[in-house]
């Protein structure tokens, strides 16, 4: 596993460890990461703060020049909202530690010309695996089912 996914499963970690929902994001421009965030939506009561946008939220005011020169690390699949992000502002590249418990819009954002790179990994997966387990009925909230 490279650093900057390293660095989102230390978010995702951060974020259980908070009684919260283990998914983490990073994004990187120029070999350097300008964000992190980790999904908050259980400690904050927030409808939207999923790792993706509570990143781009943290890595803060951008040009569009920056984000065409980014990469969006998750732990996990983006779904339709962080995806629709991802196109909004023109961020070119997506690496996911897994889409096995989880899979968003990957063939659509393909499809605008996004890269989606799925690293398939053991220990991303088996975090999600054991926080649907243990508590559905919050990851069922939080993919809106």
């Amino acid at each position: 596993m490279d650093r900057f996914l390293e660095a989102a499963l230390e978010e995702a970690k951060k974020g259980l460890a908070e009684g919260g929902i283990p998914i983490g994001s990073v994004l990187v421009i120029d070999g350097q990461i300008v964000g992190r965030g980790h999904n908050q939506r259980i400690q904050k009561g927030s409808s939207i703060l999923h790792a993706e946008m509570n990143c781009l939220e943290n890595a803060g005011r951008l040009k569009a020049s920056e984000y065409r020169r980014a990469t969006l690390y998750s732990t996990l699949s983006p779904c339709d909202m962080c995806s629709g992000t991802v196109l909004l502002y023109g961020i070119p590249k997506v690496v996911v530690g897994e889409n096995q418990t989880f899979q968003g819009p990957e063939d659509y954002i393909k499809s605008r010309g996004v890269e989606v790179e799925v690293v398939n990994s053991h220990e991303c997966c088996q975090l999600m695996e054991r926080f649907i387990n243990s508590h559905p009925e919050l990851w069922n909230e939080d993919i809106g089912e």
